[in-house]
Formats: structure tokens, sequence, C-alpha cells
């Protein structure tokens, strides 16, 4: 993947993405909550991204707001991760009695929007970042258990796996020794696509009061609070909507990146293709 100049450069704005949210830990500009007299400052020296319409530095929300995405990204993904296990392995590798139900309440979760989610445990908990991570984690892992349990089905078939049914394995060392490490790429790639629409389901559920409070300084919470402003003072608004846009398209590309350095299926049609074209190249069919 580090071979491949889009996926280290993902790597690259995620890792800077990382080092804001430690940093923040420790230093900002300005307090990030702080209110003060100049408002609506244009970006200087003293203020790198200006001012909002209460005269708190932008800049520091921005590397503050990197935080939470930080946390809900990876909650949201371990979250998922541990859905898509559970539901993909129970959907396969189980007996029918099992396999049969589990396919029923997937299909049913799968028809809630997680938007739809996370507004009915915010009406019943009140919006927080809790109720984004579990309706994230929820909604994209069950769709992810649809991906792995196609992976699930083909390495179960393997006849290594079959192997080692034979050889009188327990089903467990099975999973563990066998077929987990086999589906491990499908599922680091379904990780890294939920890091990534946790982002943006972040920011909606944000901007529509159902996700970080307004004590919590958030890139979707900053982008609810220039909704008025975003005509007059557009650049205010773009800091935090650009964060969001890098970090998802960032996370996206790293996903693509990962999925094309562990598909080989990809990587044979690649070199295939440029084969063709050398080869029509060499015989003067080219454009």
């Amino acid at each position: 993947m580090l071979h491949r100049p889009i996926g280290l450069a993902a790597l690259t704005v995620l890792t800077l993405v990382v080092l804001a949210a430690l940093v923040s830990l420790v230093w900002t500009p300005y307090d990030p909550m702080a209110a003060s007299p100049r408002l609506w400052d244009a970006p200087g020296p003293d203020h790198w991204f200006g001012t909002d319409q209460i005269g708190r530095d932008i800049f520091s929300r921005v590397l503050v707001g990197s935080r939470v995405a930080v946390q809900v990204a990876v909650l949201s993904a371990l979250l998922a991760a541990v859905v898509g296990l559970v539901f993909g392995a129970l959907s396969t590798l189980t007996t029918r009695w099992v396999r049969e139900p589990v396919a029923v309440v997937v299909d049913v979760l799968i028809a809630f929007p997680t938007l739809l989610i996370a507004m009915m445990l915010a009406a019943t908990f009140g919006g927080s970042l809790t109720v984004v991570v579990v309706a994230v984690g929820i909604g994209y892992g069950v769709g992810a258990s649809r991906v792995l349990r196609s992976e699930f089905r083909v390495v179960a078939g393997a006849d290594y796996v079959l192997a080692a049914e034979a050889a009188g394995l327990t089903r467990t060392r099975i999973l563990a020794r066998h077929i987990l490490p086999n589906i491990a790429p499908a599922f680091i790639v379904q990780l890294s696509l939920t890091m990534a629409l946790s982002q943006l389901a972040e920011a909606g559920l944000s901007y529509l009061g159902y996700g970080a409070p307004t004590s919590v300084v958030s890139w979707g919470r900053m982008l609810a609070e220039m909704q008025d402003h975003v005509t007059t003072r557009p650049l205010a608004a773009f800091w935090p909507g650009a964060a969001i846009a890098v970090t998802v398209l960032a996370l996206n590309l790293l996903g693509d990146a990962l999925r094309e350095a562990t598909d080989p299926t990809l990587g044979t049609s690649r070199s295939s293709r440029r084969r063709g074209s050398e080869s029509a190249g060499s015989l003067g069919l080219g454009a």
C-alpha cells in the first residue's frame, strides 16, 4: 500500500489528523470555547483561520474538533467490527436454526437507516457522541456483516478448512487460526469505510442536533453553528467543512488502497490491462 502514491497520501493526511488530535490535548493557540470582542476576524497572524460570530478562534476549534473525529471514527469502527463479525459468523458458521433468525434480524436492522437509529436513541437517551457511536456502529456494522458473510462462506468452504475439520480441530480453533486471518483483508477495508461514513454521520447528526452537544467542539457542530452565516461569512464555514471533506476522502482512498493491496484479483486484472495496452501500442493499435 505504501508503494501507491494515493494510499501513502491518504495515510499521511490521516496521520496529521491523529497528530492534531494529540496536540490539542496539550496545546491550542486559544481556548476554543472562549469568546472575545474580535468578531469575524479574517485569517491572520493572530488567528490563523479567523474568528467566529462570538470571537472564538476557529483554528483552535478545528484542532480540538479533530479529537471528536478520531474518537467517533475509532469507536464506531470497533463497534461495527464486533457487530459485523458476530452477525457474519452466526449467519454462516452455525446451524440453520441459528442462521435463519440471524438473517431476519440483519434484514430488519438494515431496513432502519443510521440516521433514524440515531434519532430514536437520541429521543430516548438525549443527543450525545455516544448516540452517534452506537448508531453508526450498529447501522454500518450490520451492513458490513453482509460483506463479511460472503467472505466467511468462501473461506469456510476452502480445502484447508475442510481438512482442519477432518483432523478434529474444534470450531473455535478453526475460526481463530484459519478463517479470521483469511477474511482480515475484507475486514480491514470495511473498517476504513466505516470510519469514513462515521465522519459524515457525526457531521450530519450534529447539524441536526442529535450529535455532539453544544459543550463539545466538533466539526459537525461548528457547521451547524455557521448555517446562518454561510452566505455572509463563507470562509468561517469552510474550515470545518474542509476538515470533514479531506478526512472522509483520505479514509475512502485508504480503503481503496487497502483493497487493491489485499485483493490479488485487482492486481491481476490491472496487470493484464497494462500488458494489453502495451501490446496494442507496440502493434500500432493505440489511439
